[in-house]
């Protein structure tokens, strides 16, 4: 079963998942990188720089063993994904940074993934000979799986924009439950190691979330005084693409152990996402109730 959805059900969802974010894209979401560059500039700097470098501290904190500090490591190099997306929609964020951080990190990661996850395997695998993961061959790989479709999508918005609307939200689903069924598999394989596992590395997944959606809220506060980029600078690096990191772990290296950091971080982003959506829209309330208004006369008032 873990087989079969590793090898023939991950890429496919992922594929579905990168079109989806090429169907929400438009030439607009590009031109806004040029036109309001410091968002863009600070969210990519956190997710392809800060991010990792937060994951080598607590993998050196918690002292993970070398299977569970590679598939946390691999994790904090994965883009976000649609999650970020749809959660940047739901706590009032900036959706156009939210999309284009998305659209253009997922071109960039497919030439980072491979060669800083052959450093982590090396570094944190002590030489170990069965841990190879050739650069090459999973750049063309993630190429096709990651960029192409993005393409794709973006070829089909442009033709067919109503159904490129209609088929966004059922995309979206598929890969939630293909993502599931890849967890539950590992979680079978795994059997009784599973909780050893967990409890090791379940702290440092959730401190590596909370730590890096902190400091992406902090950031965007601090330099770019708007805090709609700054939710959305948040959750983007706070919310890593699981189901691409489960690829690399499952797919191309088939370690369910590398698996179980991305697997336990692709649940809690879920609650701590959730959480942090529901403190920022009851702030704003509070603040509208303040100035005597409600969010419905604000939402009128912005359109």
């Amino acid at each position: 079963m873990l087989d079969l959805l590793t090898q023939v059900g991950l890429p496919i969802a992922l594929i579905f998942i990168m079109a989806g974010v090429g169907l929400s894209l438009t030439p607009n979401d590009f031109r806004r990188v040029l036109q309001e560059p410091r968002g863009f500039l600070l969210g990519a700097v956190a997710q392809l720089i800060l991010l990792p470098l937060v994951a080598v501290a607590i993998i050196a904190l918690f002292q993970l063993p070398p299977a569970l500090a590679i598939g946390l490591f691999i994790l904090a190099l994965c883009p976000g994904g649609t999650t970020s997306n749809l959660y940047s929609y739901l706590c009032k964020a900036d959706i156009g940074l939210s999309v284009s951080l998305t659209a253009v990190i997922g071109f960039i990661t497919p030439v980072t993934i491979p060669l800083m996850a052959a450093w982590a395997i090396h570094f944190y695998g002590a030489g170990d000979a069965s841990l190879q993961l050739p650069i090459v061959s999973t750049w063309i790989k993630l190429m096709v799986i990651t960029v192409f479709p993005v393409l794709l999508g973006m070829a089909i918005r442009a033709k067919w924009t109503a159904f490129a609307a209609r088929a966004e939200p059922v995309i979206s689903k598929l890969s939630i439950l293909v993502l599931v069924l890849v967890i539950l598999s590992i979680v079978t394989e795994l059997g009784s190691e599973l909780w050893r596992y967990t409890l090791l590395v379940g702290p440092a997944a959730l401190l590596l979330n909370l730590v890096t959606m902190a400091l992406g809220y902090g950031l965007g506060r601090w330099l770019l005084h708007r805090d709609n980029q700054a939710r959305t600078i948040c959750l983007e690096v706070g919310l890593q693409n699981g189901t691409l990191a489960l690829l690399i772990t499952t797919g191309m290296l088939k370690s369910a152990e590398m698996s179980i950091a991305p697997s336990v971080y692709s649940m809690l982003m879920f609650v701590t996402a959730s959480l942090f959506t529901v403190l920022v829209l009851r702030h704003d309330r509070r603040i509208l109730a303040a100035h005597g208004l409600n969010s419905d006369v604000s939402d009128r008032k912005t359109k």
